[in-house]
């Protein structure tokens, strides 16, 4: 069954939310001079597979062009 448009890009929408609440966890965690360096190699490691993913997605919402 293949996902429409549209819940790609809620899917898309939900993972930019997470993706700057990770933003805003990592800058506390910083800001609170913890150096919980796991917790903050953890939270960036995730941050980085969100991305990956929105990538992805952004890429099944735009056709590809051949020229």
């Amino acid at each position: 069954m293949a996902i429409s448009d549209q819940e790609l890009r809620q899917r898309l929408e939900l993972l930019k939310i997470e993706h700057r609440d990770l933003d805003d966890a990592i800058a506390a965690l910083i800001e609170s001079g913890s150096h919980d360096q796991l917790r903050a190699a953890r939270l960036k490691k995730r941050k980085l597979q969100l991305r990956d993913r929105m990538i992805q997605i952004e890429n099944q919402l735009i056709p590809d062009i051949i020229a």
